[in-house]
């Protein structure tokens, strides 16, 4: 039993484990914005998917003399 509270004091004090908590809240963060915004997103890479396809097509009836 002195073991494992010793091991269970040694892991706490790491500060190893903080940058990977770290990590962890930030992508957290991150999916839950993600999550409530998720409509809007969307809406704006669909909208930037769309620009580029008809850019792509202006670009392609230029370079074919049409």
């Amino acid at each position: 039993m002195k073991k494992f509270k010793n091991a269970c004091k040694k892991f706490w004090k790491d500060e190893d484990g903080l940058q990977t908590l770290e990590i962890m809240l930030i992508i957290a963060v991150i999916v839950v914005i993600a999550l409530l915004f998720r409509k809007s997103i969307m809406e704006w890479v669909k909208g930037l998917l769309d620009f580029g396809g008809t850019e792509i097509d202006k670009f392609k009836q230029g370079g074919n003399g049409e």
